[in-house]
């Protein structure tokens, strides 16, 4: 029973550092969902419990992290910018 505790407990910190990791690449819950579940196998369920738990752990963090990631604006919103100063732009 004990190594079975031990293989689940080593198993949620392996999710939790996968996650930490997709923070660093700015990546919302259902990024990092799709994006373990794709490179790792991660089931999204499992993936979203121990973001919760992280959510629910470290609520401020979590709170200034989405809404910094609301700030920042999306690849479509930065090749549109791009497209608009190009225009303006005479060569």
């Amino acid at each position: 029973m004990g190594d079975h505790n031990s293989s689940q407990a080593s198993y949620i910190h392996l999710v939790h550092h996968l996650i930490e990791e997709c923070i660093v690449f700015n990546m919302g819950k259902e990024e990092c969902m799709d994006a373990l579940f794709k490179h790792t196998n991660i089931k999204p369920i499992i993936t979203s419990t121990v973001w919760k738990e992280l959510a629910k752990e470290n609520k401020e963090f979590f709170e200034a992290y989405e809404r910094r990631r609301e700030e920042i604006p999306t690849e479509k919103e930065t090749a549109r910018r791009i497209r608009d100063l190009l225009s303006r732009t005479t060569i």
